[in-house]
This record gives C-alpha cells, structure tokens and sequence, in this order.
C-alpha cells in the first residue's frame, strides 16, 4: 500500500499548491468481510475530485457526502459504512476522515525516507463510532520524528488506534529493452510498482519507450549499480542472451532480491544456475531459492500480455507468500486476518 500512500501525498501537495484543500479518508477498522481492509485511504479534493478508492466503488460516495462537513469545519470525524445489506460484503467499515494539513518539513522527509527505502508507520488514533471526538487523527513516523496529517490538538484518552508498517516502494528491476520487457513494465506499472529498465550500453531506447517506467539505465552487468536492490525488489532477467543472463546473475549474487525471474525453459534455468555455481562458488542459498524459471505461473499464457500477467502475479503470489490457486478452491477467509 506504499505505493498508493505516496500518490495520495503527492496528490494533496498539489491540490494545496493549487488552492484547494483535501480529505483524507482511512479505513481504520472493520467488522466481517470487506473489500479492502484497514489501512486503505482514498483523497477527496474540495472540487469533487477522487484519488483512490476504500472499496470497490460503492462505498465512495458516502465518503465524499461526510467530507463536506470535514471541508466546512476542518475538524475530524469518524463516519461508518454498513456494507452487509447493500454490498454483499458481510463488513461494516469505519471510516477516519480528516482535512489534510502537514507541511514542508513533512514532505521533505517523507519523500527522503521514500527515496532511501526506509520503512514508516502511519498511525491512526480513533473512535469505533460515528462522530466527532477530540484526538481523531493521523501521525506518520518518519525516523524518530511524528509528524501529523491534520490538526490533532489533544489527546484522545478512551479511543483506539490503528496502526500500519509501509516498507519501501515495491520495485520491478527489468533486465531487458525488447518488446516483452515493454509489456512487462506496463503491467507492473499498473500494479503500482516503481519500475527501472536496465538495457545494453547500445540499445537506442529511451525511458519514454516503456510505458510506466521510472527510469532507464545503459550499463553493463559489471557496472549494474546494485546499491538499492532489497527484499522490496523483484528482478526478471529477459535479455534473450544466455551470455548476458549469466553475467547478470553473477553481478545480483551479493543482492537479497525478493524475487528473480528467468525466461525460457527449464534446461535453460538448470544450465544457468550450473555455471552460476562454477562462477559463485560462495553463493548463498537464499539467493538460489529466490530464482524462478521459467518465469511466471501456468495460466496459459501465450501472448506478451499474457506471459507479462503470468510473471506479475508470480511475484505476487512469492511477495505475499501464497501458493497460487483459484479462490474457489480456498477454504475460510481470502485475506489473511490483522
């Protein structure tokens, strides 16, 4: 949900700049099932305007109806969602929201922190009813310093708080400038990922070829910066050259990628890791067990769409530790328990 909290941060920046003023709406805690869970925030903007969503969509207008009373008075209120007559979700949502008011010292540090991939906490002090309370509100922990999202000016001594770890930005390495690397990156762009295209010192792309990519970086295996690369980060390796793929392993063997992605068959993995070994005697075995090849889980897929879908929901599935399955196949809960 990083990912989604940074956009929200951005968004208000520039609704502020732009004169107007934001709500943040947080789902602090639920009763039954629901679509999202706690922890999920949307913005709504002065002018009517939407960033992200708590649910599936019939929730947000309800939400957009109690911040006009946010907006008029900037003071904070929890508000309720009884979804088990109307959406089919069995849940009863509550729901903080509160007028957007950090900071630049805020933002400096909030997009440092971002940038250094260091974990933060967001914390939600509130009431399991409907209202206004003293002491509603948010803080974001950034290091050893709080810092408040909207005017919390007392303490709130019989509430409840709900509180959230966000590690860093997950991010997609994609090692590789061809047409499937392209696809790739749009879908995980659309996940929400920070993407990082690493291509040949020769390839005459730009960033601007790959539709979500951050950035684009020409280099050699040898002088792949792997500085940032942690358990937040996914590799796939579709160079379409044994020789490269190769070169590649050895520079990622001193890395803990959360996840590495080869293409082709199995012989093609098994003759990888064999002369990986010859070359990284020391290699670790944790760094074996994040290798995956081929890529992808076995859905059929055919097309660059559909083999980029595949790869995507692979790392998915590793990154949440589930073993992939229809849903239907599940017995008891499909999220696991907070």
């Amino acid at each position: 949900m990083t990912h989604e909290f940074k956009h929200i941060i951005q968004e208000a920046i520039k609704a502020r700049v732009n004169g107007l003023k934001s709500v943040l709406a947080s789902v602090v805690d639920l009763e039954g099932s629901s679509y999202r869970r706690p922890g999920v925030r949307m913005l709504i903007l002065e002018n009517g305007v939407m960033v992200g969503a708590v649910s599936g969509g019939c929730v947000e207008k309800e939400v957009v109806l109690q911040a006009q009373s946010v907006f008029k008075t900037g003071t904070s209120k929890m508000m309720t969602y009884d979804g088990r007559y109307r959406l089919g979700c069995e849940g009863v949502l509550y729901i903080l929201l509160e007028e957007v008011t950090f900071e630049k010292p805020f933002e400096i540090a909030f997009f440092r922190c971002l940038n250094d991939r260091i974990a933060f906490e967001v914390i939600s002090n509130y009431e399991k009813s409907e209202g206004v309370f003293k002491g509603i509100g948010s803080h974001v922990i950034l290091g050893e310093t709080s810092f408040t999202i909207s005017n919390v000016n007392s303490e709130l001594t019989n509430g409840l708080t709900f509180q959230q770890t966000m590690p860093p930005c997950f991010k997609l390495m994609i090692i590789g400038a061809e047409h499937d690397a392209v696809q790739l990156c749009k879908y995980a762009d659309l996940t929400g990922w920070e993407v990082t295209i690493i291509a040949g010192v020769s390839e005459a792309k730009t960033v601007n070829y790959f539709k979500g990519a951050n950035n684009l970086l020409a280099t050699t295996p040898e002088d792949l910066d792997i500085s940032s690369i942690d358990t937040q980060t996914a590799v796939v390796l579709m160079t379409h050259n044994f020789a490269y793929d190769l070169r590649f392993l050895v520079a990622l063997a001193q890395t803990k990628p959360n996840y590495i992605g080869l293409l082709g068959p199995t012989k093609r993995r098994e003759d990888l890791l064999s002369q990986l070994i010859e070359y990284c005697p020391n290699v670790s075995d944790e760094f074996l067990e994040s290798i995956h090849g081929p890529a992808g889980l076995d859905i059929g897929s055919e097309t660059p769409q559909e083999i980029a879908i595949s790869i995507v929901s692979e790392i998915l599935a590793v990154t949440r530790n589930r073993n992939a399955k229809p849903l239907n196949q599940k017995t008891g809960r499909i999220h696991q328990k907070q």
